[in-house]
């Protein structure tokens, strides 16, 4: 099953992708919530019930007819891992690089999280924009010291996200928190795959395009640490909760350490693809957002 969050003229919420259609749930399932994390807490009930409407209910509204937001709109935490790709902690650290013997964590602001087909915005105060390819998992049920035997039990599903990063602004400290977090900063979606039609992720090619350039181009077999193990070491620490989105890690070839540090600029589109998931696709804007007080 593929979930999404949608707006049409009738507002913002949930369906199950089919074909090139949406099933809306308001209408097919109206006793579910609107909004995707509020549906996750529903738990499996939930889910059933979006099973019962994909597979007796017509998909009425054409994709084209809508604008496609975050699955997330506003996921209660975005935690990402840093150096989880053999070939991208290679081109960190070298041919005699060493990989990580536990997960590196560090979270992004809840605030990046951006629709899967909208602008990026590249503020005035950097140009060093780069683009990060990751599988992302999304949790489905509250949970704590989660075993990695258990980890498939909290997963509600799997997306696409650019973890984009202001390299200068990352380097600059010892936290890599302030070049990670601005806004627009985290596209994601276009949809959750649920484990029902993905049951295995870590086979899926994933690929970053910049311009029609291919960038990155690895796969997922290639994380040092599964999305099990992920779940085990964040759930040792803290409570994870139904719509938290954990990014497993990039592969190599990113800008930062490409000939010429190719950065992004305005004017750039950059696509991500993972196999069996789809692509989200963004062109870089100027961020013209002033200061403000609200």
């Amino acid at each position: 099953m593929r979930l999404l969050t949608f707006t049409d003229g009738a507002g913002t919420r949930i369906g199950v992708l089919k074909g090139e259609a949406i099933i809306d749930l308001s209408v097919a399932a109206p006793d579910l919530p609107l909004e995707m994390v509020a549906f996750l807490e529903r738990g499996e009930a939930a889910l059933a019930r979006a099973r019962e409407a994909l597979a007796q209910s017509p998909a009425t509204i054409a994709l084209s007819n809508v604008t496609i937001e975050s699955p997330i709109l506003r996921p209660p935490k975005i935690l990402a891992t840093g150096l989880n790709y053999r070939d991208h902690a290679i081109e960190v650290g070298g041919e005699n690089a060493k990989f990580p013997e536990r997960p590196v964590f560090f979270n992004k602001q809840s605030t990046a999280a951006r629709a899967p087909y909208a602008p990026v915005l590249l503020p005035p105060e950097s140009d060093q924009l780069d683009y990060e390819a990751e599988l992302a998992v999304v949790i489905g049920r509250r949970c704590r010291r989660v075993s990695a035997e258990q980890a498939s039990q909290v997963i509600a599903g799997y997306t696409i996200l650019n973890d984009l990063s202001l390299r200068d602004w990352q380097f600059r400290a010892p936290t890599v928190l302030m070049g990670k977090s601005w806004d627009t900063h985290c596209p994601m979606g276009p949809v959750i795959v649920t484990p029902d039609e993905l049951p295995d992720p870590i086979a899926l090619d994933i690929k970053t395009f910049v311009n029609g350039e291919v960038r990155q181009s690895s796969n997922t077999s290639n994380l040092i640490f599964d999305c099990a193990a992920l779940i085990e070491q964040l759930s040792t620490v803290f409570t994870l909760e139904p719509g938290d989105v954990i990014a497993t890690g990039t592969p190599g070839g990113v800008a930062a350490f490409r000939p010429g540090k190719p950065w992004l600029k305005i004017g750039d589109v950059v696509r991500v693809e993972i196999e069996r998931i789809g692509h989200i696709e963004a062109r870089v804007e100027a961020d013209s957002i002033g200061s403000f007080i609200r």
